[in-house]
Protein backbone atom coordinates (compact mmCIF):
# COMPACT_ATOMS: atom_id res chain seq x y z
CA UNK A 1 0.00 0.00 0.00
CA UNK A 2 2.94 2.73 0.80
CA UNK A 3 4.43 2.08 -2.89
CA UNK A 4 0.68 2.99 -4.27
CA UNK A 5 0.76 5.77 -1.90
CA UNK A 6 4.34 6.88 -3.29
CA UNK A 7 3.59 6.38 -6.91
CA UNK A 8 0.77 8.60 -6.34
CA UNK A 9 2.42 11.22 -4.52
CA UNK A 10 5.73 11.19 -7.29
CA UNK A 11 2.92 11.51 -9.78
CA UNK A 12 1.29 14.73 -8.52
CA UNK A 13 4.88 16.32 -8.11
CA UNK A 14 4.91 15.34 -12.20
CA UNK A 15 2.09 17.33 -13.09
CA UNK A 16 3.10 20.10 -10.71
CA UNK A 17 6.15 20.67 -12.72
CA UNK A 18 4.75 20.66 -16.35
CA UNK A 19 4.57 24.63 -16.77
CA UNK A 20 1.24 25.88 -17.72
CA UNK A 21 1.97 28.02 -20.43
CA UNK A 22 4.10 25.98 -22.69
CA UNK A 23 2.73 24.77 -25.63
CA UNK A 24 4.21 21.77 -26.92
CA UNK A 25 4.13 21.33 -30.64
CA UNK A 26 3.25 19.27 -33.43
CA UNK A 27 4.07 19.40 -36.98
CA UNK A 28 1.44 16.98 -38.45
CA UNK A 29 -1.65 17.69 -35.84
CA UNK A 30 -2.64 21.14 -36.43
CA UNK A 31 -2.34 23.85 -38.84
CA UNK A 32 0.75 26.35 -37.95
CA UNK A 33 -1.59 29.71 -37.00
CA UNK A 34 -3.70 27.65 -34.90
CA UNK A 35 -0.34 27.52 -32.59
CA UNK A 36 0.01 31.42 -33.48
CA UNK A 37 -3.36 32.10 -32.30
CA UNK A 38 -3.05 29.62 -28.90
CA UNK A 39 0.21 31.15 -28.26
CA UNK A 40 -1.63 34.66 -28.10
CA UNK A 41 -3.89 33.90 -25.73
CA UNK A 42 -1.26 32.46 -23.47
CA UNK A 43 0.57 35.31 -23.51
CA UNK A 44 -3.05 37.63 -22.54
CA UNK A 45 -3.03 34.61 -19.74
CA UNK A 46 0.57 34.60 -18.29
CA UNK A 47 2.11 37.48 -20.15
CA UNK A 48 4.56 35.07 -21.56
CA UNK A 49 4.54 31.43 -23.16
CA UNK A 50 7.07 28.50 -23.60
CA UNK A 51 6.82 26.75 -27.30
CA UNK A 52 8.54 23.72 -27.33
CA UNK A 53 9.20 20.88 -30.16
CA UNK A 54 10.85 17.69 -31.05
CA UNK A 55 12.91 16.87 -33.97
CA UNK A 56 10.94 17.72 -37.10
CA UNK A 57 8.12 20.05 -35.48
CA UNK A 58 11.12 22.66 -34.88
CA UNK A 59 10.35 24.06 -37.73
CA UNK A 60 6.93 25.23 -36.90
CA UNK A 61 8.22 26.44 -33.41
CA UNK A 62 10.52 28.37 -34.99
CA UNK A 63 7.90 29.77 -37.59
CA UNK A 64 5.29 30.50 -34.84
CA UNK A 65 8.01 32.38 -32.89
CA UNK A 66 8.89 34.27 -36.45
CA UNK A 67 5.73 35.36 -36.88
CA UNK A 68 5.07 36.83 -33.46
CA UNK A 69 7.96 38.88 -33.48
CA UNK A 70 7.72 40.51 -36.85
CA UNK A 71 4.32 41.16 -36.33
CA UNK A 72 5.24 43.11 -33.26
CA UNK A 73 2.94 40.65 -30.85
CA UNK A 74 6.19 39.12 -28.94
CA UNK A 75 9.89 39.68 -28.32
CA UNK A 76 12.04 36.77 -27.84
CA UNK A 77 12.98 35.96 -23.79
CA UNK A 78 15.69 32.90 -24.07
CA UNK A 79 16.26 30.15 -26.20
CA UNK A 80 17.24 26.40 -25.33
CA UNK A 81 18.44 23.66 -27.54
CA UNK A 82 19.56 20.41 -26.24
CA UNK A 83 18.57 16.66 -27.05
CA UNK A 84 16.70 13.69 -25.36
CA UNK A 85 16.78 10.41 -25.10
CA UNK A 86 13.09 8.58 -26.57
CA UNK A 87 12.46 5.38 -27.05
CA UNK A 88 11.64 3.33 -30.70
CA UNK A 89 8.36 2.42 -30.25
CA UNK A 90 9.56 -0.90 -32.64
CA UNK A 91 12.59 -1.40 -31.53
CA UNK A 92 13.08 -0.54 -28.29
CA UNK A 93 16.09 1.28 -27.83
CA UNK A 94 16.79 4.91 -26.90
CA UNK A 95 16.71 7.19 -29.85
CA UNK A 96 18.26 10.73 -29.50
CA UNK A 97 16.24 13.73 -30.73
CA UNK A 98 16.44 17.40 -30.99
CA UNK A 99 14.94 20.00 -28.59
CA UNK A 100 14.05 23.33 -28.66
CA UNK A 101 12.62 25.52 -26.32
CA UNK A 102 11.63 29.27 -27.38
CA UNK A 103 10.04 31.39 -24.33
CA UNK A 104 8.63 34.32 -25.67
CA UNK A 105 7.25 37.47 -23.18
CA UNK A 106 4.36 40.34 -23.96
CA UNK A 107 6.16 43.79 -26.61
CA UNK A 108 4.92 46.59 -24.92
CA UNK A 109 2.11 46.82 -28.36
CA UNK A 110 1.01 43.91 -27.33
CA UNK A 111 -2.22 44.78 -25.62
CA UNK A 112 -2.87 47.63 -28.07
CA UNK A 113 -2.50 44.87 -31.26
CA UNK A 114 -4.74 42.41 -29.48
CA UNK A 115 -7.51 45.04 -28.91
CA UNK A 116 -7.06 45.95 -33.03
CA UNK A 117 -7.24 42.96 -34.02
CA UNK A 118 -10.62 41.98 -32.13
CA UNK A 119 -11.59 45.67 -33.43
CA UNK A 120 -11.18 43.90 -37.04
CA UNK A 121 -12.93 40.90 -36.41
CA UNK A 122 -15.49 42.20 -34.95
CA UNK A 123 -16.21 44.41 -37.87
CA UNK A 124 -15.87 41.76 -40.35
CA UNK A 125 -18.64 39.72 -38.53
CA UNK A 126 -21.09 42.62 -38.89
CA UNK A 127 -20.08 42.99 -42.51
CA UNK A 128 -21.43 39.00 -42.85
CA UNK A 129 -24.59 39.54 -41.03
CA UNK A 130 -25.12 42.43 -43.48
Amino acid sequence: MEGITEGVNNMSLAVDSQKKNRIQVSNTKKPLFFYVNLAKRYMQQYSDVELSALGMAIATVVTVAEILKNSGFAVEKKIMTSTVDIKDGARGRPVQKPKIEITLAKSEKFDELMAAANEDKEAAEAQEQN
